[in-house]
């Protein structure tokens, strides 16, 4: 599938017609009665890696093709096609266990103003950086934002993206279980860019992090993956997929598995990267430059040093910018 040729379609579907190229998302659940909260057609919440396995021409592109995409024509089409044309927005990023940082909160998206207001406002905010990659902590970091919203939409959905796999936090199936259990969507916007060729992989990096983000991460109705295959693709591929989401429609490839299927990529496969960089249970390389790992705890002291010492050098040098 050539996703340039796709993204342009879907595009073009949206702008003309919103069942062309499509087709239409389930709704997850209705707004519960007595909710007196002012109503819109969807509560979405980005959630956007920043872990250092992203290269910081990355991350600006990443926080560029947000921007634009709230700000763009398509985003603004889906959202008037809504039956109240109105979207609650949220926008937090994310790495490891105990790093989020909401960078936009709660903003209601009814028009050109709104949205423009709200692209201005992210793209004020310093680009940081943290360690590892939980992806799952952030899908349990976005849950309690919806009922912390001001605003009530009969879909909610949590749009996350990445270039590696969990490595650490609980499992993240568990926490996608979760999220699905509260009636959550969950879309997802995986970074090939990084991508490690013919099955080889790296601490931060694995072959397929689309298959891994369709089998592991995303579900409920209507979830479904838009890869970013290199960076001129960050705009686009974001693009298409906001305004998919508003619209409530999906593209005929990349949605969740049916749940009787085999994962393609162990979902475990991140936590097991991490075990065996650490000799936990295959030596990654046979590098004796430092001493073995004898038990748990001092696995957790030294990972943690390791990370502190990474998360000092990189903030030192990036923040702010």
């Amino acid at each position: 599938m050539n996703w340039r040729v796709l993204v342009g379609s879907i595009l073009i579907a949206i702008l003309t017609s919103t069942q062309a190229s499509s087709e239409t998302a389930p709704q997850a659940h209705g707004v519960p009665p007595g909710d007196s909260r002012p109503a819109v057609d969807v509560e979405l919440v980005i959630a956007v890696d920043i872990s250092y396995s992203m290269e910081m021409e990355d991350l600006a592109a990443q926080r560029d093709g947000f921007s634009k995409a709230i700000a763009s024509r398509e985003f603004l089409q889906a959202l008037r096609a809504g039956p109240i044309g109105k979207i609650a927005l949220s926008y937090f990023e994310w790495s490891a266990t105990n790093d989020q940082k909401i960078v936009v909160p709660w903003r209601q998206i009814d028009g050109p103003e709104a949205a423009n207001a709200f692209a201005d406002e992210l793209m004020k905010a310093p680009i940081l950086r943290g360690s590892r990659t939980s992806i799952s902590s952030a899908i349990k970091f976005a849950m309690p934002l919806f009922e912390q919203n001001p605003y009530r939409g009969s879909r909610q959905i949590i749009d996350i993206s990445g270039d590696g796999p969990n490595n650490v936090g609980d499992p993240v199936a568990t926490a996608r279980d979760a999220a699905l259990q509260q009636g959550i969507v969950i879309t997802g916007l995986p970074v090939l860019i990084n991508a490690t060729p013919n099955g080889t992989t790296d601490i931060s990096h694995i072959e397929h992090i689309d298959w891994y983000y369709e089998d592991c991460v995303i579900g409920g109705p209507g979830s479904f993956v838009v890869p970013i295959i290199d960076r001129e693709n960050f705009n686009g591929a974001i693009r298409t997929k906001l305004a998919l989401e508003v619209a409530g429609l999906t593209p005929k490839r990349s949605t969740a598995p049916s749940v009787d299927k085999e994962p393609r990529v162990l979902c475990t496969i991140g936590e097991m990267l991490w075990q065996e960089r650490w000799n936990t249970i295959v030596p990654a390389s046979k590098d004796t430059s430092s001493p073995p790992i004898k038990d748990a705890s001092s696995l957790d002291k030294q990972m943690s040093k390791d990370d502190a010492m990474l998360n000092k050098k990189i903030k030192g040098i990036c923040r702010g910018c």
